[in-house]
């Protein structure tokens, strides 16, 4: 049982469409999954998702490594 539990949690929740995946890549702290990240790529500056894309990737939080 445990096996199979841990099967069901792996993945995260992306931050631009907000739905629980198991691919895609991180962003500082933000998980993006591999259907909108190949989105993002082809989506032209002047398609009304280019526009929603940039707003979503504003929640992105990082932390500035100071040495």
């Amino acid at each position: 049982m445990g096996h199979i539990a841990a099967e069901r949690t792996i993945g995260e929740t992306c931050i631009v469409c907000e739905q629980f995946k198991e691919k895609g890549i991180h962003l500082y702290t933000s998980f993006i999954c591999e259907e909108c990240e190949k989105d993002m790529v082809i989506t032209d500056t002047n398609d009304p998702k280019y526009k929603y894309y940039v707003e979503r990737l504003k929640i992105v939080s990082y932390k500035q490594n100071i040495s």
